[in-house]
């Protein structure tokens, strides 16, 4: 292990006191590239103050201070982080009376480690003095909120307390703290938010007998009505919880239909394999319902059902390209004097899978069936007017100008 890293704390000998160097030789060695800006000091821990900007409050029991504070009286592998005091002071002047007169140093980061090493009576610890932490509020407490981020038993509390400090050390710029913390302003809203909710709230929060995202939503329903009390707050929790109860039951029951009543390719009913305890009784009649050219699948299906449930039409109903299935309509090899036997209602102007008439003969067909009577289009349009003005002159009256102008699109549509 080099020297370098000895003296940043990953090495062996990290927990040794070490001669510090003299100003000058410090000097030297940092121009030379031999140590770097800071080197590892062992403090006394009597002259080390806790950071009164520190979200945190919880640091285990005292069973754990216990186990981690013996881990550190055999070796110390991470150095603790502290800045000067004046540096300190110099961001929050009026922290003068929270620092100990004592004091010449302020955490940064490590307390666990410092509040365990005093639990089991150890003097001093290894630190690294870093100044240029302290440049400004936010950056101190950017750091600050990042240590802590990484650290076990760092509860949704202690952030959303964390981000609102960052967020008043960037003059209340949201924007400025979702950048810091690689969020957005939202995030940073409804953390900040849970500050807001009661105690006994925010407990069952840091507890984990209430879910995050309860909590967002009590706190957007705490911030439109104040007069809400924890209780209220706990029983609209309940109910989000059982509407949530509830929907799974209904997707589960979603699933399970769809696994069961489903369609086969031509819209029947696929018959799904039951055991005798589950099977229904016979029905009266099957049900009615369309094959894939729409037309009654089952032929067991009396046609008088079908017309008097209104499942299926009786008569009308289409092949697969929309055609009747019946009497295979405007096909070549159905009689036009047949379709002339049918009436209007019965057959109708239906197109082939293409949306033409099938062939020519079909489409003659069609055209003596269905053609309207009365006059023809030529005479239609010459008692319109004896000329072409007259003829405009009759639309004109007769319809709007949105009307008009429609007609006169399709008619050049066609030109």
């Amino acid at each position: 292990m080099s020297r370098v890293a000895d003296r940043v704390g990953a090495g062996a000998f990290a927990s040794l006191a070490r001669q510090p160097l003299s100003e000058r030789g410090r000097a030297k060695a940092q121009a030379a590239g031999l140590i770097p800006d800071y080197e590892v000091q062992r403090l006394d821990l009597a002259k080390v103050a806790t950071c009164p900007m520190n979200p945190r409050r919880n640091y285990g029991t005292d069973e754990d201070r216990a186990r981690l504070g013996e881990s550190l009286a055999r070796k110390q592998t991470t150095a603790c982080v502290a800045v000067t005091r004046a540096a300190y002071l110099k961001l929050w002047p009026n922290h003068e009376k929270l620092i100990e007169p004592t004091a010449e140093h302020v955490l940064l980061n490590g307390e666990r480690r410092y509040r365990s090493a005093q639990h089991v009576g150890l003097e001093a610890l290894d630190f690294v003095v870093r100044d240029d932490l302290a440049t400004s509020q936010a950056d101190f407490m950017d750091y600050l909120l990042l240590e802590n981020e990484d650290r076990e038993n760092f509860d949704i509390i202690e952030r959303a307390r964390g981000l609102k400090q960052l967020l008043d050390a960037c003059d209340g710029n949201a924007a400025e703290v979702a950048r810091r913390r690689g969020k957005d302003r939202s995030w940073v809203g409804n953390q900040i938010a849970l500050l807001t909710l009661p105690t006994l709230i925010q407990e069952q929060l840091v507890s984990g007998q209430l879910a995050e995202r309860y909590g967002r939503r009590l706190a957007r329903a705490y911030k439109d009505d104040r007069s809400l009390t924890s209780a209220d707050l706990l029983a609209l929790a309940e109910n989000i919880k059982e509407e949530e109860r509830a929907k799974r039951e209904r997707d589960k029951q979603l699933r399970a239909a769809a696994k069961t009543d489903v369609l086969s390719a031509d819209n029947t009913t696929v018959p799904t394999p039951m055991v005798p305890s589950q099977q229904e009784p016979a029905q009266d009649h099957p049900e009615a319902v369309l094959s894939a050219d729409n037309t009654v699948a089952n032929p067991e299906v009396p046609a008088a059902l079908v017309q008097q449930q209104g499942t299926v039409p009786a008569v009308t109903v289409l092949s697969a390209d929309n055609m009747h299935s019946s009497m295979q309509a405007l096909d070549d090899s159905v009689p036009a004097a047949a379709l002339a036997d049918q009436s209007p209602a019965t057959v109708g102007v239906v197109l082939s899978a293409d949306n033409t008439m099938r062939s020519e003969a079909a489409a003659a067909a069609a055209s003596s069936v269905f053609r309207p009577s009365g006059p023809s289009a030529v005479e239609l349009v010459r008692a319109l007017g004896a000329s072409a003005a007259e003829r405009a002159a009759t639309l004109r009256e007769g319809l709007d100008k949105a009307e008009l102008r429609a007609l006169l699109e399709e008619l050049y549509a066609d030109l």
